[in-house]
């Protein structure tokens, strides 16, 4: 699982004065197999070689790059194991190694720079809510991570509770029922201080509540404001009898569906802001093209299964779906298999959100749209 923690350290990585190396290796699921990733991580790290002998650099850059370039043919030297992308961060002189699964591809890159190149990581990793599911009953509570389909136990809490009463013995009803009703509210205000220190730290995007019916909507009248925002849903479970598959399984039916929820809504907010003018929105691939091609993108929706071949300048970044010669500075267009993969990655450079849109919508008639960051001059008449 890749976890906030990871994802952190990933982020304070630097050289301190040293090369980091950023690498980014897609794995394709029509490409599977050891060969074809090999052969693409090998072309990467040619591309830096010569680095590690420019004697511009001094020694110490130079043997750290060397370094880096061993280790990570040694440590990619394996067949991965699903599709998705692999990202590695290294700087071997200052004992820096870190690599993270992505679950969709990137473009393939290689960068060597004073601090991590981490955009394209954070545009993939972005799309995907971390969830915190927490199992709740009167003296038991369960902290779960759940990210990307994977699940684990952060924690455990139990708290004392009362034993079953003998009334025959003389005990009040009423004394008994209250003492055990104070001490599950004081176990429910334990596991609030757990979370809230938990997002407190934003290692979390949304809530889940789980547990018997009876004591999931007491449980959820003591979250406080700010964790009944992150509450997308809460469910039913026998926390003796269910097994972690069935808790994982049931957390993530919730999240997915708030997921699709909030597409639907993106799409909504650029068909309806493309309606009104306002905010400035391209919608259909025409148009998003010409405004990637101009960095204006925010936030582009593109339909999951869209794709359509289309052409780049290689020169100015223009985007389009054909040409024969570009009509910004006049150089030959090159041609390539999937303009939305273009797409894609130039936004993630110009530091734009990404979001694949998984529900049929609207939007798949039209491939892509996008909340953009200004009005779009008028479109070049093409060339050739």
């Amino acid at each position: 699982m890749i976890t906030q923690e990871q994802v952190d350290r990933v982020l304070r990585l630097s050289g301190n004065g040293l090369p980091c190396v950023s690498l980014y290796v897609p794995v394709l699921p029509e490409q599977p197999g050891r060969s074809t990733f090999m052969t693409r991580v090998a072309s990467l790290l040619d591309g830096i070689r010569p680095l590690s002998l420019d004697s511009s650099l001094d020694h110490a850059a130079r043997l750290s790059l060397r370094e880096d370039i061993v280790k990570l043919e040694k440590s990619l030297a394996f067949e991965p194991h699903q599709p998705g992308a692999v990202a590695v961060f290294a700087c071997s002189g200052k004992d820096v190694y870190e690599q993270v699964w992505l679950p969709r591809p990137t473009r393939e890159r290689i960068v060597v720079d004073s601090d991590p190149y981490v955009r394209p990581m954070l545009a993939v990793l972005d799309e995907y809510d971390r969830a915190c599911a927490v199992i709740v009953d009167r003296g038991t509570g369960q902290i779960w991570e759940h990210y990307l389909d994977q699940a684990r136990e952060l924690k455990a809490i139990r708290d004392r509770t009362l034993r079953k009463p003998d009334y025959a013995a003389g005990l009040a009803e009423d004394r008994v029922r209250n003492k055990a009703d104070e001490l599950s509210k004081r176990h429910f205000r334990k596991l609030v201080g757990e979370l809230r220190q938990l997002f407190g730290r934003r290692a979390f995007d949304v809530l889940v509540v789980g547990g018997h019916s009876y004591e999931v909507p007491n449980f959820l009248q003591f979250l406080p404001r700010d964790l009944r925002d992150r509450l997308i849903g809460d469910f039913t479970v026998d926390r003796e009898t269910a097994t972690p598959a069935d808790i994982r399984n049931r957390v993530q039916k919730i999240v997915s569906d708030h997921a699709h929820q909030e597409q639907r809504q993106l799409v909504g907010d650029i068909l309806e802001a493309k309606a009104a003018g306002r905010p400035p929105s391209a919608v259909g691939l025409d148009e998003t093209l010409w405004a990637a091609s101009l960095a204006a993108v925010g936030t582009l929706a593109a339909d999951e299964e869209a794709a359509a071949p289309g052409v780049v300048c290689d020169r100015d970044g223009l985007l389009a779906r054909s040409g024969e010669s570009c009509p910004l500075c006049g150089d030959p267009l090159r041609e390539v298999p999937d303009i939305i993969d273009a797409l894609t990655e130039t936004v993630i450079d110009d530091g734009g959100e990404i979001r694949h849109i998984e529900p049929e919508t609207e939007l798949r008639t039209h491939l892509t749209g996008a909340l953009l960051r200004f009005e779009l001059p008028p479109r070049p008449a093409a060339a050739g």
